[in-house]
């Protein structure tokens, strides 16, 4: 069993990972939206599922809300809600990928009033920021095209920067844009906002509060993430993380299902890099729970993602760089290995209990009879879900 130091457990103390409102609902493909028994119908019995999961793993003190689908009259009195529950209001982001005006784009559209209308969404967003004290307004856009030809690609770069720059100037304070990228889908032939790049390079030309977020699901298969990660770490830029897993292409899984090895070396690029427990370096989930329960998947990611953690601050520095100072390739491939193979559970376990929170977070939530009470309370209403 491997023993956690000191120190390496005062860095996981100050874990903290982001929940996304929306996990909560009920989801699917775009076949199917699967309902399931106690899924919340408002933005408080959200907020309440998500103060489970921190309860259990003391990982989750905030969560991020969606707009529109977490609306509601009254945000100050959303906030004191959620923080009489122990956890704050986050991230808030946009939406501009529903609503029939933005068929041919929002941010990049080349009707000058269906832009205008989407840069008025991201202001009352703003304003939804000033209500609930959240830094981020996390933006992520579904505007390209489907054939070569259909658009004229650079002024859509030069509409988007235009926009960008309205809403960068209604900021207050701390308060940032996160920018995402997401290289296809639903646009098939280009994205407007396809790769890190091209975030990397709105942004830029934006100011200091404005940041790239990095979606690990949002990558074509065999892409070195972690190398993006490195680069904008070293460019300042890297403002958050949206943390899931996928197989194929945005498939919303449970982070780390997929691939345990490269999560593994994003938070060693983290560590190295300075990212972890900087302000500055927002982590957070972004899945959607198709077929399993939802406060369980959440459950289970936190602590994949502090499992992972713990084997990359396990991690010899020393060694490694002695060893790539070396050029001894396989010393150095060594090093890396036997971090990642340490079994950290058990000793996670005892240092949990040593904290007041259950060893096995998944088996004292199922044992708890929270979700027995909530499929027995939350009977009529409309049952939240992917666009609502």
């Amino acid at each position: 069993m491997s023993t956690l130091s000191p120190d390496i457990q005062s860095t996981l103390a100050q874990q903290g990972i982001e929940l996304p409102s929306w996990a909560f609902g009920n989801s699917g493909t775009r076949f199917r939206v699967w309902t399931t028994e106690g899924t919340p119908r408002d933005p408080r019995e959200k907020i309440a599922d998500a103060a489970q999961v921190n309860k259990f793993t003391g990982l989750a003190p905030s969560v991020a809300l969606h707009i529109p689908w977490d609306k509601v009259d009254d945000y100050a009195a959303l906030r004191s809600y959620a923080e009489d529950l122990g956890v704050k209001l986050g991230t808030i982001n946009s939406n501009t990928f529903q609503d029939e005006d933005y068929k041919f784009g929002a941010l990049t559209h080349e009707n000058e009033a269906i832009r205008r209308k989407a840069i008025a969404h991201h202001l009352e967003c703003i304003d939804i920021m000033d209500a609930t004290g959240s830094r981020d307004l996390k933006i992520w856009l579904a505007e390209g095209s489907n054939y070569p030809g259909q658009t004229d690609m650079r002024a859509r770069q030069d509409r988007l920067q235009d926009s960008l720059q309205q809403i960068y100037a209604r900021l207050t304070g701390e308060q940032r844009i996160v920018l995402e990228y997401k290289f296809f889908e639903p646009s098939f032939y280009h994205t407007d906002v396809p790769d890190w790049g091209t975030s990397y390079v709105q942004v830029a030309a934006l100011g200091e509060q404005a940041m790239v977020c990095l979606d690990t699901g949002h990558h074509a298969p065999g892409t070195n993430i972690e190398f993006i990660v490195m680069q904008l770490l070293r460019l300042g830029k890297l403002g958050s993380f949206d943390f899931n897993s996928r197989f194929y292409a945005d498939d919303d899984l449970i982070v780390g299902a997929a691939d345990p090895f490269q999560l593994f070396r994003i938070l060693y690029e983290v560590i190295r890099g300075g990212g972890l427990n900087n302000p500055d370096v927002a982590f957070m989930l972004d899945q959607c729970h198709n077929i399993e329960a939802k406060i369980p998947g959440q459950i289970r990611s936190v602590l994949n993602v502090q499992e992972m953690t713990a084997r990359a601050l396990l991690l010899d520095h020393d060694a490694l760089a002695a060893a790539q100072s070396a050029n001894d390739v396989l010393g150095a491939q060594a090093v890396f290995m036997d971090a990642f193979y340490t079994d950290v559970r058990p000793a996670l376990a005892e240092w949990r209990e040593s904290r007041g929170l259950p060893a096995d977070p998944m088996a004292a939530f199922a044992a708890s009879g929270y979700q027995e009470k909530i499929e027995s309370e939350r009977v009529g209403g409309t049952q939240a879900g992917w666009g609502a």
